[in-house]
């Protein structure tokens, strides 16, 4: 994946959290109980998170891989935040671990590669 496609992504990204943070705020708030609405809001954060990173690092890397893997990360981890949220499947809370795994491992790789 190109930088540019990356810069997409975060940019894309981005906009899914603003409008998922949206929903939880509006359209959850009556219908989950505050701890998994929680839940969602913290997937909301570390969505937010991620994506500015991806925007913010995307012009700055040579390499993609810290990049691919910031946004698996925070596919994986988020993600499975929202799906724990609305659905109650606490057994996801078991992967959310994964996708943090991966957010630090990008904004390592990342790191390691703005040395360059």
């Amino acid at each position: 994946m190109l930088p540019l496609t990356l810069l997409q992504a975060g940019v894309l990204m981005a906009a899914l959290g603003i409008a998922l943070g949206a929903f939880g705020a509006h359209g959850l708030k009556s219908r989950l109980d505050p701890q998994m609405l929680a839940t969602f809001e913290i997937g909301v954060r570390y969505h937010m998170y991620s994506a500015l990173a991806v925007i913010a690092l995307a012009p700055h890397v040579q390499h993609t891989r810290g990049l691919v893997l910031l946004l698996i990360g925070l596919l994986i981890f988020s993600g499975s935040l929202y799906i724990l949220a609305l659905t109650g499947m606490r057994w996801l809370g078991a992967v959310t671990p994964l996708g943090g795994l991966l957010l630090i491992a990008g904004l390592v790789m990342c790191a390691l590669d703005l040395r360059r």
